[in-house]
């Protein structure tokens, strides 16, 4: 242990059908990499690493074995009076680094008020009563659907035959007109799901708006990771904006907003919480109820543009080298730190607890001015309020760190 306010972790890991095999998931790579890790299995899938105390996988202190969590119960001077006093937490986000080579289920997370409701009334499905907005980073190339297309496209979309047909006589397409769509495609049997993907399939490309015309081959692409009689590849492909993004790129989901990601890499942040509503791209046992699902559902973003987080060069990085993701809610901000080979970087000292995980390269991190410790792909650790910190390598090297102040 390095002093009580930075501590090496040890991470968990999760095997969801969607993420990656084996060596190919980089969420397994770099939770491989961790002192005493079991290894990767070519027969396993890796989705998700999380380093945050959310008590599903817990990360733990890698000296000792305890839980994140608890340390910091125990400690609670590392988290810095400020973060203690507005979120009443140790931790009050989530990061996580994803790998997944199909769809993850079209979902929403419950703002405030419904978490509350759900935990409540459902604590054993809906486990905390925070909200769940959040942020995803390329870090490889980066598909997914993120909130809902802009109102004319799906006008346009929904007017070719046979997708008329979804739309109520004389209604005015606005966004609750987009609500009842979306309902109606959630609630379709499963054979009505399967003749209308069929016929879409089809139409010639032409029959699309021209910005439109991956819709057969995205549709297809799904039916097969899902079958043809998934809903949710009409919500996500007919309704969703399609995106790809490189690395560094990034979205921002608030709560109550759409989303499937599609393939790749990410580094996500979200508010501590793991609320989900799913129902489309997962069994049809475990969808939640269609009716909450739209009454839940906001309509930001409305428009690829509106869903992208740009980033920008950071104070807190001293010699240039440091970009920052600024969402618009409280919980988290996350810094970016990119060292070409004989560069270095210094953050400030931050007022708040953070995030430090090294997602590619190698290199020394020097605590305080003092401490010098190597550091390499996988290496994740919990840093304290107020302590300035130091990143340095001859290879080169990508450091995340989100943190809150």
């Amino acid at each position: 242990m390095l002093s009580n306010r930075v501590v090496q972790l040890k991470c968990g890991v999760k095997h969801d059908p969607w993420g990656k095999q084996g060596k190919e998931s980089l969420a397994g790579h770099l939770w491989a990499q961790t002192p005493g890790s079991t290894g990767i299995s070519e027969d396993e899938t890796y989705s998700e690493m999380w380093m945050g105390t959310y008590p599903t996988v817990p990360a733990r202190l890698l000296s000792t074995g305890e839980t994140l969590e608890n340390y910091l119960k125990r400690k609670p001077e590392v988290v810095g009076e400020s973060v203690r006093q507005r979120f009443h937490t140790g931790l009050p986000f989530l990061p996580k680094v994803l790998s997944f080579s199909k769809a993850l289920p079209l979902q929403v997370h419950p703002d405030k008020r419904l978490a509350e409701q759900l935990n409540l009334t459902k604590p054993e499905q809906f486990a905390d009563p925070n909200h769940k907005p959040e942020i995803a980073v390329a870090l490889s190339e980066f598909e997914l659907f993120a909130g809902f297309k802009p109102l004319a496209d799906i006008e346009s979309l929904l007017a070719i035959k046979p997708l008329d047909q979804f739309i109520p006589a004389h209604a005015t397409f606005d966004d609750e007109l987009l609500r009842k769509i979306c309902r109606i495609f959630l609630q379709l049997p499963p054979e009505t799901v399967s003749e209308t993907v069929s016929a879409v399939l089809s139409l010639p490309r032409k029959s699309f708006p021209p910005e439109h015309r991956y819709v057969p081959g995205l549709l297809e692409r799904l039916s097969k990771q899902y079958t043809e009689s998934d809903n949710g590849s009409l919500v996500a492909v007919l309704l969703m904006n399609y995106m790809t993004l490189q690395p560094g790129e990034a979205v921002c989901v608030p709560a109550d907003s759409i989303h499937a990601y599609l393939r790749g890499d990410i580094l996500e942040c979200m508010a501590r919480s793991d609320n989900v509503l799913a129902t489309g791209f997962c069994p049809r046992p475990t969808r939640n109820n269609v009716e909450l699902f739209a009454r839940a559902l906001s309509f930001k973003p409305h428009g690829p543009k509106e869903a992208t987080l740009a980033h920008k060069k950071s104070e807190k990085g001293e010699l240039g080298r440091t970009v920052e993701y600024a969402p618009p809610f409280s919980e988290f901000n996350v810094l970016a730190t990119t060292l070409g080979k004989g560069e270095e970087e210094r953050h400030k000292p931050i007022a708040g607890p953070s995030i430090v995980v090294v997602t590619r390269g190698n290199g020394e991190m020097v605590v305080e001015g003092e401490k010098k410790l190597d550091i390499h792909e996988g290496a994740v650790f919990f840093v304290g309020d107020g302590v300035p910190i130091e990143f340095m390598s001859s290879v080169g090297m990508d450091v995340y760190r989100p943190y809150a102040e």
